[in-house]
């Protein structure tokens, strides 16, 4: 024995009280958060630096993206377009929308700090929508740009420099997106033609296992997204009867795996990142690996410190982010 006084571990809290939810009877849930919700300001003439529209993809299912445009390319050569991101929110699959305060700014800053046309896609919820369906609005999104002549794509995107972009959650859809999209194209090259996706933008991204890995284990108690909060949003977002080693979770896994083979031959590029203050860390690391064993290009950025979602809340940190996507194109313009 060693003398030490045993100290009991921390109680873990509540998942539902965390993520301010509730269980509803039929499955469903209700969102008790209280989140703000911006509305869109299109006025060119208003004193803002980006302008913002909502635009319906699919009325049956209530699908909507949210566009962003920077001010000042109203009044640039109308021969430089800009290049579209295309963008997914976080909230492990269940939280939030386009026009959430914190994700309207953060798309704000992204199309201001990047020079860029941002798409922010407003998928359907889980529970009440499950996996694939996320996956599903996602490509139907990029369809609804490819096909449609919405005035701000037309005149001022750049069709031929587009990237698939996404935090937490919503980087989880962009890389499940990105590899039905290298997918399709292997049956038919010009599946998204005239729109050219030229990499990936994976921000913090949403993965796990059924096994714990290290920096869970380090950060089982983490104040901002404990393990077992993650569990219970896999939970609600999985497909009924499947666990956390299923492909959409755990990214080592299944045909996924497969389909980076065509990413490389398109000659995409993959920026994935994140900070050690992240209980999902070591589930990002290994799926840079993933992607980096299959001789894809992949820009890494783990830095130390900070939370998950902190490239979403902290300025600093997302301004740093901001600056290396801005490289990020830079490269692939080149």
């Amino acid at each position: 024995m060693s003398g030490q006084p045993f100290s009991p571990p921390e109680p873990m809290i509540d998942p539902f009280l965390h993520l301010k939810i509730s269980l509803n009877p039929d499955g469903t849930i209700t969102r008790l958060r209280g989140d703000q919700h911006i509305s869109p300001s299109p006025n060119p003439n208003l004193p803002i630096p980006v302008l913002t529209k909502d635009i319906l993809i699919n009325p049956s299912h209530k699908t909507t993206a949210r566009i962003f445009l920077p001010r000042k390319t109203l009044d640039h050569n109308p021969f430089h377009k800009l290049p579209i991101i295309v963008y997914f929110h976080g909230g492990g699959f269940i939280l939030f929308s386009a026009a959430s305060d914190f994700l309207h700014d953060l798309c704000i800053n992204l199309a201001n700090d990047v020079n860029s046309i941002v798409v922010s896609v407003d998928y359907r919820l889980a529970p009440e929508h499950r996996l694939p369906a996320a996956y599903d609005d996602a490509m139907e999104a990029l369809h609804w740009i490819k096909t449609q002549s919405d005035d701000w794509l037309k005149n001022y995107g750049d069709y031929s420099n587009c990237y698939i972009m996404g935090g937490s959650a919503g980087a989880n859809i962009a890389y499940k997106a990105g590899l039905r999209v290298a997918a399709e194209t292997n049956v038919n090259h010009d599946y998204l033609k005239p729109l050219k996706i030229r990499g990936l933008i994976l921000s913090q991204p949403f993965f796990g296992s059924t096994k714990r890995v290290a920096s869970e284990l380090r950060l089982l108690n983490d104040v901002v997204l404990p393990p077992h909060v993650c569990d219970l949003m896999w939970e609600l977002s999985l497909p009924i009867g499947v666990d956390r080693d299923h492909e959409y979770c755990n990214p080592t896994v299944g045909d996924s795996v497969g389909g980076l083979d065509r990413v490389r031959e398109l000659g995409w590029r993959v920026l994935v990142s994140g900070c050690d203050g992240d209980p999902l860390m070591d589930h990002q690391m290994a799926l840079a690996r993933v992607i980096e064993e299959k001789d894809v290009v992949v820009v890494r950025s783990f830095t130390k410190g900070g939370c998950h979602g902190a490239e979403v809340r902290d300025l600093i940190k997302q301004k740093q982010l901001h600056d290396l996507i801005k490289d990020f194109i830079s490269f692939l313009q080149n």
